[in-house]
C-alpha cells in the first residue's frame, strides 16, 4: 500500500513539497518520542496561579526544552502525596499547607523549587461597610472556616494584634467556592481569599467589599503561596531536566507578565469552562504579583521562608520543630 501511495506522489507535480511535508511530519513524530515525559499536578482547578504552565505548553516552551508535560488535577489527598510518590514529578502547593509533609518520621521527599507569586496575596474579604476593613471588626461576625489549626491561629494572631477578641468571632465551618454568592446571601460575613482570584471575582461582579491582607498585619505571614514543588530525590537524579522544566515555566510566567491578555486567552483555551472576563481581570492583577520587586521569577527569599516557619515553631503549631531552610531549594532556578 505504501509503495502505491509513493508512486502516486512521485508522479505528482508537487512531489518535492509533499515529500518534504511527509518528512517533517515523520521527524516531528520522532522528535516527540524523544521528549522526556513529566507529570505536573495542580492544587485545584485551572486558574491564574497556573497560567505560566499553560503558556509554556501552548507556546512550545516545554517542547523546546525537550519535555512533554502532562498537567493533571490533584487527588483528594493533594499534590504533595502524588509528587512524593513519584507519580508526578512536580506540582503546586503552599508553604503553609506543605509544612506537615516536611517534618517528623513520615516526612515526604518534596521541596519548593519556585515561588509562583512573590508575596502572600491572601486576606479577609467582607461586604463593604460591615466594619471588617480591619481584623478587630470581625468580632461578632460570621467567618467561613476550614477548621484548620494553622488557619485559626493565623486569624487569632491578626485579630488580637488589632486589639480584638478572637473568641468573639463566630466560626462557621464552610468551604466557600463562590465568594460573591456567599457574601451577597449573608450566609457568612467574612472569607479568607486569595485576592487574585476570589477578590477579583467580587470586583468583576460589582460587589463592593472591604479587605485586609495578612502580611500587612504581621510580616511573618508574608509566606510563599503558591509554590511549585518537586520530588527531591527525582530532582537530584535529574538536575538538568529539572532546570530545563523550570526554565520553560519561567518563560511562561514572564509571557504572562508581558502580555496578560494573551496569557488569559491561552488559559481560557486550555480551560474553556472559565469566565473570560474574570480571567482577564485576574490576569491583569497577577502580572504584578508573579515577580513583584524581584528580578528573578521563582526566587524564594530564605529570610521570609524561615520567618513563617519560625513563627509556627514559636507558637507550638508543629509537633516537631522545623529547622531553618527546611522545604525549599533555589538551586534549580536559572
Amino acid at each position: 500500500m505504501k509503495k502505491r501511495i509513493l508512486a502516486v506522489l512521485l508522479a505528482a507535480a508537487t512531489v518535492v513539497s509533499l515529500a518534504g511535508c511527509g518528512s517533517d511530519t515523520d521527524k516531528k513524530e520522532t522528535d516527540k518520542k524523544d521528549l522526556t515525559k513529566l507529570t505536573f499536578v495542580l492544587d485545584w482547578t485551572p486558574n491564574t496561579n497556573h497560567t505560566g504552565l499553560y503558556v509554556a505548553q501552548e507556546k512550545g516552551y516545554f517542547e523546546d526544552a525537550g519535555l512533554e508535560v502532562e498537567i493533571v488535577q490533584p487527588p483528594e489527598d493533594g499534590a504533595e502525596v502524588l509528587v512524593a510518590s513519584g507519580k508526578a514529578q512536580f506540582g503546586i502547593s503552599f508553604q503553609d499547607s506543605m509544612m506537615p509533609a516536611l517534618i517528623g518520621d513520615d516526612a515526604l521527599p518534596i521541596e519548593a523549587v519556585a515561588a509562583v507569586l512573590q508575596h502572600n496575596t491572601s486576606g479577609i474579604i467582607s461586604r463593604k461597610g460591615d466594619g471588617m476593613d480591619r481584623p478587630k471588626g470581625m468580632e461578632g461576625k460570621k467567618y467561613a472556616t476550614w477548621n484548620l489549626d494553622l488557619e485559626k491561629a493565623t486569624l487569632k494572631n491578626v485579630v488580637e494584634a488589632d486589639g480584638g477578641d478572637f473568641s468573639k468571632v463566630e466560626l462557621i465551618p464552610s468551604t466557600i467556592t463562590d465568594e460573591v454568592s456567599a457574601l451577597e446571601s449573608k450566609s457568612v460575613d467574612a472569607i479568607w481569599v486569595f485576592y487574585g482570584w476570589g477578590g477579583i471575582a467580587t470586583e468583576v461582579a460589582g460587589l463592593e467589599t472591604d479587605y485586609f491582607a495578612f502580611k500587612d498585619i504581621n510580616s511573618d505571614f508574608d509566606f510563599y503561596t503558591p509554590v511549585i514543588i518537586g520530588n527531591s530525590e527525582w530532582m537530584k537524579e535529574n538536575e538538568d531536566t529539572t532546570k530545563a522544566f523550570l526554565s520553560a515555566v519561567k518563560k511562561g510566567y514572564e509571557f504572562a507578565i508581558d502580555d496578560p491578555k494573551g496569557a488569559a486567552d491561552i488559559l481560557c483555551k486550555a480551560a474553556p469552562e472559565l469566565d473570560q472576563k474574570m480571567v482577564q481581570a485576574s490576569q491583569e492583577y497577577m502580572k504584578d504579583q508573579y515577580k513583584a520587586e524581584v528580578e528573578q521569577w521563582g526566587y524564594i527569599d530564605p529570610a521570609r521562608w524561615n520567618a513563617f516557619y519560625n513563627w509556627i515553631n514559636e507558637n507550638g503549631l508543629s509537633e516537631t520543630e522545623i529547622p531553618e531552610n527546611t522545604g525549599f531549594n533555589n538551586d534549580y532556578l536559572e
